[in-house]
């Protein structure tokens, strides 16, 4: 499974690179705000910044709601860098607009999905990603994960490429659960990535053994 983190931060992709297992970036108009990040010369310079940290897909949102708007915005966003994916919401023209950009051989990421029936549709048209937000279905106590085994079974069922991106990820049993039932990608904060780290009996072994060495002298 691909690990992408869903920030704009550039601090935290950083961290996230180094650590060695990330595949790519996912933001949106919401985190580019939570960092300050506002007008659109700085929007676009910060895509470029995030393309130059990583070296997978970075998912850059369109803001646009009409099919002439999400077209115009999303070439603008893939001439940015070859990295970029752009980012298109679940609604008619939305579809319209990802057919368009599969037909230029440009990747799409069909963003606020929240059914197995639009998962559906994403992949008829081509989307490169599919994004179903499992943790604001838990939220509603729907079971997000449940979504995941429904889009899994359709694709498979009828050999789609699309890639399944696990968002809305909370914390680290999302990631393990997403794993387990076929998720291809899970997005979320550094905290659900570094959360798969922890465990109190390596961290008591560890102790041991360096207690252990040093009664060594080692």
């Amino acid at each position: 499974m691909k690990f992408f983190i869903d920030t704009a931060n550039l601090k935290q992709i950083q961290e996230a690179q180094h650590l060695g297992v990330l595949d790519g970036v996912t933001t949106n108009p919401s985190l580019m705000a939570k960092e300050g990040i506002t007008g659109r010369d700085s929007i676009l310079k910060h895509y470029q910044n995030i393309c130059e940290i990583v070296e997978g897909d970075v998912s850059a949102e369109v803001i646009g709601t009409q099919f002439e708007d999400m077209i115009k915005e999303g070439e603008e966003l893939a001439k940015l860098h070859p990295q970029i994916v752009v980012k298109i919401p679940m609604i008619k023209d939305g579809v319209k607009a990802i057919k368009y950009f599969t037909d230029k051989g440009i990747k799409t990421n069909c963003t606020l999905v929240f059914s197995s029936g639009q998962a559906l549709l994403a992949a008829k048209a081509g989307a490169t990603y599919v994004s179903p937000f499992i943790g604001r279905l838990d939220d509603v106590s729907t079971d997000g994960l449940s979504l995941i085994q429904e889009i899994r079974q359709i694709y498979d069922n009828f050999n789609f490429k699309t890639e399944i991106l696990a968002a809305s990820v909370r914390h680290t049993m999302h990631v393990v659960n997403c794993a387990k039932i076929g998720a291809d990608v899970m997005t979320g904060p550094l905290s659900s990535i570094e959360g798969l780290l922890k465990h109190p009996l390596t961290d008591n072994g560890l102790q041991k053994f360096l207690e252990d060495a040093q009664s060594l002298g080692i």
